[in-house]
């Protein structure tokens, strides 16, 4: 009966509405699958925890959004643990192989054009994302390690309905995907056209690792035949990659502390480097709180001016100064000091946009001056929020980076192609990138994972965004909805987007936002109007005279919702 009452489940969610805002008392979760959804508030049904959720959310989403995330990965988690009063960083971000040299991404000289080098082994990165999970639900988990794995073998044993996005990506990618034997069988009708929305799909080989992986924890991967078979994908065919089995069974997972900054009347914390997002977010807060923000129209071309200049400003100095800490001297504190930051808010002219936005010269640098990385594409991503009846809280933003990752599939799962986070050029004019590859090393990421804490030191908001660079935007207009014009968290994700890319001011195609760029032009931005299909998932939690109350909000743009009793 369980296993029917599962499989109607899938049935129904996968045609679930997104944009409806979730309200509850006891938990909740927002992720960017239906089907993630339920397997997570299933667990939380179960008394389970915040993080209990999240690792049956993100099985699932392994088999129902193989485009955006999976095993094959990594991921960046922020957890509040409501006991211990304790707020970690775990960080599952790939590693760089050991044999990976910092010119991979050149030829003669020049660098490859992106999917030249994302498509392949060449630019697998050491998945972190089990590794990771394990070792927090070490630490936070309340059920069995194995019962969380059960909705997403049962419904990769008995197949799940290919979605309306889903079905769209493969159409979109299918060129790329026919590449690769395993993800062509998969992917693909036997006459060759690739699979329709409502195609019932099974994946016993993912079944299979899953269960693995439940009997025998993230080792399952990085040891023996699976991981075997990892190295020898990257290895092998067109564009290889470098990985060996030494290289998966060497991962490690780091457990790092948060960075928390001050707006208005609440502390916020993100995700450190080797995330980019966590620094360049409290930046751009930090920026935005010498400014009215509250007094703004949120679609109005002053508030769009303001989010962009304070966006390209916190974006020069990530270009410049941001990447894996543990092996470049990264002036994280510098950045984040509220000196440096007030002197960077003089910046800000509310009537004109700046020329030439250039990195600052943060105190407490270390080490000589680091080149400016050159902006190149990124990708990909997943994000789910959760919040537990005991008050833990998880913000998780997980990815394979690119769309279907490195197109290279392995016993039902796809691997990423994180390595072409690294820059392509590991020196400009003579100077080291900071974000060179190296091996060992975690490339930089723009995944802004957040969660925000009230007068009390109580969490009031989890929140994160899909987008590749433009999270960080995404995650910041989505505060200042919140905290400044005072939206539920349902209309802040539905708004249109705006936010900077490196030098440019991006306004979202389609929406009130693109009527903005003769205004935003004339002030001298460099306007950029493309579809932003961000993927926030926000979870807001309040006390009201009837005790906790918690609303959730999902991007309308991709297939999430939240869900929660």
């Amino acid at each position: 009966m369980r296993r029917v009452i599962v499989i109607l489940l899938l049935v129904l969610l996968a045609a679930a509405p997104a944009g409806a805002q979730a309200v509850a008392k006891r938990h909740m979760i927002a992720a960017s699958h239906p089907a993630a959804a339920e397997a997570g508030l299933a667990v939380l049904r179960e008394g389970g925890s915040a993080l209990d959720a999240a690792i049956a959310a993100q099985a699932m989403l392994t088999l129902v959004e193989p485009q955006s995330s999976g095993i094959g990965g990594g991921a960046l988690l922020l957890h509040w643990d409501a006991r211990s009063q304790r707020l970690d960083a775990w960080d599952g971000r790939e590693t760089a192989p050991a044999a990976a040299p910092p010119t991979l991404f050149l030829r003669d000289g020049a660098p490859m054009a992106f999917h030249e080098a994302a498509v392949g082994g060449r630019a697998v990165g050491v998945p972190g994302l089990l590794r990771m999970l394990e070792a927090a639900h070490r630490a936070h988990g309340v059920l069995p390690w194995g019962r969380l794995f059960e909705p997403a073998i049962l419904a990769a044993e008995e197949g799940f309905f290919v979605s309306p996005r889903l079905a769209a990506r493969i159409a979109e990618d299918a060129e790329r995907l026919r590449r690769d034997p395993q993800a062509r069988a998969y992917f693909f009708l036997p006459e060759g056209e690739p699979l329709p929305e409502g195609h019932r799909l099974r994946n016993p080989a993912l079944a299979a690792t899953l269960r693995a992986v439940a009997e025998q924890g993230a080792d399952a991967l990085h040891y023996g035949p699976i991981a075997g078979d990892i190295a020898a994908a990257v290895r092998r065919g067109p564009n290889p990659g470098t990985m060996t089995t030494d290289d998966l069974a060497g991962y490690r997972p780091v457990r790092r502390q948060a960075v928390c900054g001050v707006y208005r009347a609440v502390t916020v914390c993100g995700f450190p480097p080797p995330s980019s997002g966590g620094v360049a977010v409290l930046q751009i807060l930090a920026l935005l709180g010498h400014q009215d923000m509250a007094g703004l129209e949120p679609r109005g071309a002053d508030a769009a001016h303001l989010l962009g200049e304070a966006g390209r400003l916190a974006f020069a100095d990530r270009n410049r100064y941001l990447a894996d800490a543990d092996q470049v001297p990264v002036p994280v504190r510098g950045l984040l000091d509220p000196v440096y930051l007030t002197l960077r808010a003089q910046l800000l002219d509310r009537d004109r946009a700046l020329a030439e936005p250039r990195a600052g010269n943060p105190p407490w640098r270390l080490g000589p001056l680091p080149a400016a990385h050159p902006p190149q594409p990124e990708h990909g991503t997943a994000h789910l929020s959760v919040m537990d009846a005991a008050g833990n809280v998880v913000a998780m933003t997980t990815t394979i980076e690119d769309l279907f990752g490195a197109r290279r599939m392995v016993r039902g799962f796809l691997l990423n192609n994180q390595l072409t986070d690294f820059s392509f050029l590991p020196e400009v004019e003579g100077r080291p990138v900071a974000n060179r590859l190296a091996p060992g090393k975690r490339p930089r990421s723009s995944m802004a994972p957040t969660i925000v804490f009230g007068p009390e030191g109580e969490p009031v908001l989890a929140l994160g965004s899909a987008g590749g660079a433009r999270i960080i935007g995404h995650v910041a207009q989505t505060l200042v909805a919140l905290l400044d014009w005072g939206m539920e968290p349902q209309a802040a994700v539905s708004l249109p987007r705006v936010g900077a890319r490196d030098d440019v001011l991006e306004l979202e195609a389609g929406t009130g936002a693109a009527a903005l760029a003769p205004e935003l032009e004339r002030r001298g931005f460099p306007v950029v109007v493309r579809p932003m299909t961000s993927g926030l998932a926000v979870i807001r939690a309040a006390r009201t005279p009837q005790g906790r109350r918690l609303t959730g909000g999902a991007d309308p743009r991709r297939e999430g919702v939240a869900l929660g009793d």
